[in-house]
């Protein structure tokens, strides 16, 4: 039996994983920590694909396979790459890890975690995996895709995931798609997330599935707050049926306006909040409202 429960069956055993990892190329220490963390995993080997988004890669260990983009596509462009380097959806394997450079998975057993979900359950498509602290072991509030997120041990089905820490089937990526290119940085997981749960594919945290990751805050980067308002007009608009994008966006709005930002934060989200509305968002398929009623079950109605 593995840790979560299900026994390990000799189809999951065999269920072909890949792992697409991306870097800026300025971690190359924890870069290397978190490839031979992958390369511990228990179970048949994984094939990594790193891509290199913008940056020239560091000496990799043999049979890693790298891609060297020459300009930053963004978070959902740099994996859309490692995808294809997988094939067309990534068809050369059954299931995708996608990490970061500076995560590292603590335990030698996740991969065989992982193949055990997806052979319990052929309608689960995508698992998030629990984010932790390295030093505290703290997961913070943030990571833990749900709206009751006061218990990060406790796993769930739930209707987003963590783009850096988790396992897509690659089943979902060839009826769905990939992730948005687009979206450059911020809300591209739910965009994904949606249409999976859309096509009737179920979406699970998982708890005893642990990525290491340094506590840090999104703000960091420069375009957080721009993109996250533009990004979430544009997930209104490409997936959400026409009576909900107004409510959903006006309660962002007042979420927003309820946290009393900096003037800055505020003048940027405002401006991103426009282009949103100003800029393609791209195709659009609104969900079903069986799948709207889906996700108001699993405790998060599309309207926050």
């Amino acid at each position: 039996m593995t840790e979560g429960g299900e026994a390990v069956t000799e189809a999951a055993k065999t269920m072909r994983l890949g792992a697409v990892v991306l870097t800026m190329g300025n971690r190359p220490e924890e870069l290397r920590a978190l490839l031979e963390s992958v390369a511990k995993q228990h179970g048949e080997a994984i094939e990594v694909v790193v891509v290199g988004n913008g940056a020239p890669l560091p000496e990799l260990p043999d049979g890693v396979r790298k891609v060297e983009l020459p300009e930053n596509l963004g978070i959902p462009g740099g994996r859309n790459v490692g995808i294809e380097a997988f094939g067309p959806s990534g068809a050369e394997v059954d299931a995708l890890l996608f990490l970061d450079d500076d995560g590292l998975l603590p335990g030698a057993d996740t991969a065989e975690l992982v193949r055990a979900a997806f052979e319990a359950d052929p309608k689960l498509g995508i698992i998030s995996f629990r984010i932790a602290d390295p030093e505290t072991g703290v997961t913070q509030r943030r990571h833990v895709p749900r709206l009751r997120a006061s218990d990060p041990m406790r796993s769930s089905r739930v209707t987003t995931f963590l783009g850096g820490a988790n396992a897509t089937r690659t089943k979902v990526l060839a009826e769905v798609g990939g992730l948005p290119d687009e979206f450059f940085y911020a809300h591209e997981e739910t965009d994904l997330a949606w249409r999976a749960l859309d096509a009737g594919w179920g979406i699970e945290y998982r708890a005893d599935m642990v990525l290491h990751h340094p506590t840090t805050a999104p703000s960091r980067h420069a375009v957080y707050h721009r993109m996250v308002a533009r990004n979430r007009v544009w997930l209104a608009r490409r997936n959400l049926p026409a009576l909900l994008v107004p409510v959903y966006l006006g309660v962002w709005l007042l979420l927003t306006l309820a946290r009393r930002p900096s003037m800055p934060a505020l003048r940027a989200w405002l401006g991103g909040f426009k282009e949103g509305w100003t800029t393609p968002a791209g195709v659009r398929r609104p969900m079903r409202w069986r799948t709207v009623w889906r996700l108001t079950r699993l405790g998060r109605p599309p309207v926050i």
